[in-house]
Parts: C-alpha cells; structure tokens; sequence
C-alpha cells in the first residue's frame, strides 16, 4: 500500500475528521477547530468515507501551475541570451523574444532564470552586482563541494568590473588556441547525441566534429586526431571543466573511471597545453558554433537522409568543409604555429587508453566485458601467474596491448564457442597465422612515464585538497 505523506494542515484536518466519525463528536465544535463551516465538515467526512487518508492531500499538489514555462523553452531563452544577446538589457531581450520567436516572458522571470546561474544584466547597479557578489560569498563559505566551490569564484571573478570577461580579440596565428567543446540535442528525430566540436580561435574555422551517444574521451579522441592530421599540433586547448581534461579524485578504479587522465597525458606527451574554465561566456567561439550547428546541422542530415551515428560521422567530414568555406576566416595560411603534423604511428600510440588489470586464474585478462590471452608476436601464448597486475593499452585503432612490468605483449580474445568442431564439422584449412606487431623496445608504452604521470596528478590533487 502507498504511503500517503500530509504536510501540518492537511494532517490536522485528517485527525479532526477522523477522531469525529470515530467518536460520532460535534460536528460544530469540529468546524471551530478548523476554522470553517459545518457545511465544509459533512464534505471531509465524505471524503474520509470515500478516499481515506489520501483524500485530504491538496489536488493540487505535484502539479505545475499552467502558466510555467516548459523547461525547453526556458533552456532555449537562457541559452540564446548568453550565445547571443548578452550585451543587452533584460527588458530589450524580452521584446526581441516576443517579437522573433513569439515567446513571452517578463523581465522579472528572466532575471530570475539569470541569476541562479550568476549571470547579471549588463545594465546592472553596482548596488546589485555587490549584492550578489556577497551572497556568493556567503554560499562558497558554506559549500562542502569542490566542483560547486570553482563554479561560484569564477562566477565572483565575472561580478567584478576589474576582472571580468570583456570582449576579447581573436588569437593572432593558426592552432595558437583550440577551443573544444560537447553539445547534446535531438539531431535526429527520437535520437540524442553529443557533438564534440573544436573551433580554431584566430580563423573561426571548425578543425574537428564527431558524434558519439554521450560527451566521452572517444569523442574528444577523435576530434583530436582530426586536428592532428588535418592541420598538426597546436599550441594550447580551452575546454570546460571535465573529468576528461581534469583530474579529479575517484573511489572506485574502474574501466571508465580510470580514464579521465588519459586526454591530458596525450595532450602533455605532444606539448599541448590544456586551459580550462567553468564559465562559457570565457570560451565564446566554441559556444557559438554549437550554436550555429544546432540550427543548421539535423536540416542537413535530414536533407541527406541520416539514420545512423556512423552515417552522421561520415558525413561531417564533407560538411565541414562545405561549413568552413562558407564562415571561416580567410586567413594567410603561413600564418600559422601548428606544429607538423605526427606521424600514424605517433598518434594511434599516444591516443591510447590505458586500464589496469589483474590476470585471472584463466591466465586471461578482462576488458569491456570480454576475455583476452596474452601472445607473443607468432601469437603464442604466455602463461602468467594469477594475480599478475598489468596495463591494457587500447590504441586509438583499437588495437589491444597488455604491459606487464615494461614487457608488452599482444592480447587475442578469447571467444565463448569454438568455431569449428573436430569431431562434428568437416576438415577445414588452418588459416596462416598473420605476425602480430609488438612494439619496440624503446617504444613509450615500455616506460613507467605515463604510471608516474598519473601518480604527479594524484599527489597533486591531494596536497591541493
């Protein structure tokens, strides 16, 4: 049976009624205890009668008033607001809203939706602007959570006159700044997916698109490597604050718990660095072009006739040009400080994920679910004793590696039905057995940098905490 829950009003009404049709009471003097008519009592011991104690919970409870504003349209205003029209008054803004799109709102409503995300009127007092800086004080003094924490001073910084956001010039040269970011939306009808873009400041020119089923390091991965062979290394990525470009501390070394470093070590091992920035208006571009594909991008898969996240993939390659051409800058191409472009083999080993893993007693190694055998280059296998800690190098090509203390090895699924009987299936030729590729001896995946890496990070993230 449901538990049925009364707020303090709602539950005195229920023990009048109810301690009067026990006790068969006075109607009269139950109507002065609640403050109303008798007429009134005979209709809550009716409803006793009929609903019991579920009958005196409010009809309207749990219920929005008819005139809320669907959490769509809200998350479209504010999101047009801040791409868009920031730079104008709130009141102007609520006109333009009614005017383009027929939504009609107040001002008062839209400042509301504003400040709990710390965003003022640029007309704002000084009075108010102080007033909210204070009461953000307040709330940082009394958060326990860190991610909470960053998200209210950097909001403290953008209230202050002195160091706030104010337009910024573009980057002077080519791959100086990468802006990178991921945004969710119905790209085609009943499916959502997450774009990951990347934008190049000084040019305005998109330098990698991918579609994946949620914001991962797959995503950004392969947005990366768009950059690296389509233009070469740049001198710095801005990103928000994600668990892929930041490290943050986990309780529980899983699979995809374990690989929120591994973006910022490939970017360390090619000389990238890394900026990052709870605040969007401080990474404009990149915003804007979500934007700006979210308007124009599901009319193009449509018209193309997409129903596949491969299918999506493959046609941003041709839209991203088409794009470019269209609202890139066109820039002097010598202008540029992208470093030369890496080598295959340099980026399928450095957009690796690296797991760790314990052989079991199968002398088999678990990953996504499946089992794999360690082999040799001439894929015979190694027998390791149970318990043997080790690292599973998944390479950007999918490729599986298993290091076990600076030895690399190949790793061979082991599949759950074996594909031909002997006794049952006639004879069939042995396949040649292809040679496996271990890498060399020098090879990055032999040395202990990236464990002493992720080690640096944690030490620093405590000393931090």
């Amino acid at each position: 049976m449901r538990k049925v829950e009364l707020n303090m009003k709602e539950k005195d009404k229920y023990e009048v009624i109810k301690q009067l049709i026990e006790t068969n009471g006075n109607k009269k003097k139950a109507a002065i205890k609640l403050n109303c008519t008798v007429r009134t009592i005979n209709r809550l011991i009716i409803t006793y009668k009929t609903k019991g104690k579920e009958g005196f919970i409010h009809g309207n409870k749990n219920r929005q008033p008819s005139t809320t504003i669907p959490l769509d349209i809200k998350d479209k205003v504010i999101s047009l607001y801040i791409n868009e029209y920031q730079d104008t008054n709130l009141t102007h803004f609520c006109e333009i809203l009614q005017e383009d799109s027929n939504i009609k709102i107040s001002d008062t409503t839209l400042n509301n939706w504003l400040r709990k995300i710390y965003i003022l009127s640029p007309k704002a007092h000084k009075s108010t602007k102080k007033k909210i800086r204070n009461e953000l004080k307040k709330e940082l003094q009394n958060t326990s959570s860190t991610k909470k924490a960053n998200e209210i001073k950097e909001a403290i910084i953008f209230l202050d006159p002195e160091s706030s956001h104010t337009r910024r010039p573009r980057c002077k040269y080519k791959g100086e700044m990468i802006q990178m970011d991921a945004s969710s939306k119905e790209w085609i009808p009943n499916v959502v997916w997450h774009l990951h873009l990347s934008i190049d400041d000084a040019s305005g020119q998109a330098v990698g698109a991918y579609f994946d089923v949620q914001e991962t390091l797959n995503g950004y991965y392969n947005v990366l490597y768009q950059i690296l062979t389509n233009h070469g290394i740049p001198a710095m990525i801005y990103t928000d604050r994600r668990t892929v470009f930041e490290y943050k501390r986990k309780n529980n070394p899983m699979d995809n718990d374990d690989t929120f470093t591994q973006f910022s070590y490939a970017c360390h091992t090619l000389g990238i660095d890394i900026k990052t920035t709870s605040v969007a208006q401080a990474k404009g571009r990149i915003e804007r072009l979500n934007q700006t594909f979210q308007s124009r991008l599901p009319v193009e898969l449509r018209r193309a006739h997409i129903t596949n996240i491969d299918e999506a993939n493959e046609f941003l390659i041709t839209y991203i040009e088409k794009f470019n051409k269209q609202f890139a800058l066109q820039l002097n191409d010598t202008q540029s400080v992208y470093e030369k472009q890496p080598e295959s083999d340099v980026i399928n080993r450095t957009l690796a994920i690296i797991s760790k893993r314990v052989v079991d007693n199968g002398n088999c190694i678990k990953y996504k679910h499946k089992y794999y055998i360690p082999v040799n280059e001439k894929g015979e296998k190694y027998l390791l004793k149970k318990g043997t800690n080790g690292f599973v190098i998944e390479a950007f090509d999918k490729t599986l590696y298993l290091n076990v203390q600076d030895h690399i090895m190949a790793l061979l699924e082991v599949p759950t039905h074996e594909r031909v009987s002997k006794e049952f299936d006639a004879p069939v030729e042995a396949p040649k057995k292809k040679k496996i590729h271990i890498p060399s001896a020098d090879h990055p995946w032999r040395q202990y940098n990236i464990i002493s890496y992720f080690s640096s990070q944690k030490h620093r993230q405590k000393a931090s905490a």
